[in-house]
């Protein structure tokens, strides 16, 4: 899987969990598209999608953005 491919799923899971369209360029914390009860859904979504965890107090950095949020998944991820 690509980074690309990360960052594709990345946004289509996060527009699941708000119900809005999410562009792979999006801020998502700073734009307010995911607020805190959001956010822990999202990161959950990922560990069940990714298997990878993301530690509930890193959740708003790597949240900033789907980009932010594709390069964690994608160092964090077993291959």
């Amino acid at each position: 899987m690509t980074i690309t491919d990360i960052q594709a799923r990345a946004a289509s899971l996060i527009g699941d969990i708000i119900m809005t369209h999410v562009d792979t360029d999006a801020q998502l914390i700073d734009s307010g598209l995911v607020d805190s009860l959001s956010a822990v859904d999202v990161a959950l979504a990922v560990e069940r999608e990714f298997g990878v965890k993301i530690p509930p107090s890193e959740i708003d950095v790597h949240l900033q953005s789907v980009h932010t949020l594709a390069d964690y998944i994608a160092a964090n991820r077993k291959v």
